[in-house]
């Protein structure tokens, strides 16, 4: 089991930029692709980004491809999306979440995929 906490949210400009950081509990973080999702006031949760276990393979919503970068820190049990160029659609709150996964070099985009999710923090963009 993995426990994740997301911090980092807050409220920016358009145009700004904010760091969102996931830190994770448990011996086996190695043992889990990660992902950020998002959901927006009367949307569904939305894949952003995910990154494998090696953090060797990333993938990327259409929508924050080349603004967004993921990455994570196995010796720290942390992952960071760094998020670039904020625009008010990126507005939602943003979780973190853990995938169990066999394979070093697999991710998942699929929020059903996922088995361990944080409580999120919010994003707020202005315009």
């Amino acid at each position: 089991q993995v426990d994740v906490v997301e911090s980092g949210g807050g409220l920016v400009q358009a145009g700004g930029s904010l760091r969102l950081s996931c830190a994770a509990s448990g011996r086996t973080f190695t043992r889990y692709a990660m992902g950020w999702f998002r959901q927006a006031p009367g949307k569904e949760r939305e894949f952003v980004s995910a990154i494998s276990r090696s953090g060797g393979s990333t993938d990327y919503a259409d929508s924050v491809k080349g603004r967004f970068t993921i990455s994570r820190d196995n010796a720290n049990k942390m992952v960071s999306l760094q998020m670039n160029s904020l625009k008010p659609e990126d507005t939602a709150v943003y979780y973190c979440a853990a995938k169990w996964e066999p394979s070093w070099g697999t991710l998942g985009t699929n929020s059903n995929e996922y088995d361990y999710w944080g409580q999120g923090t919010q994003v707020t963009v202005s315009s």
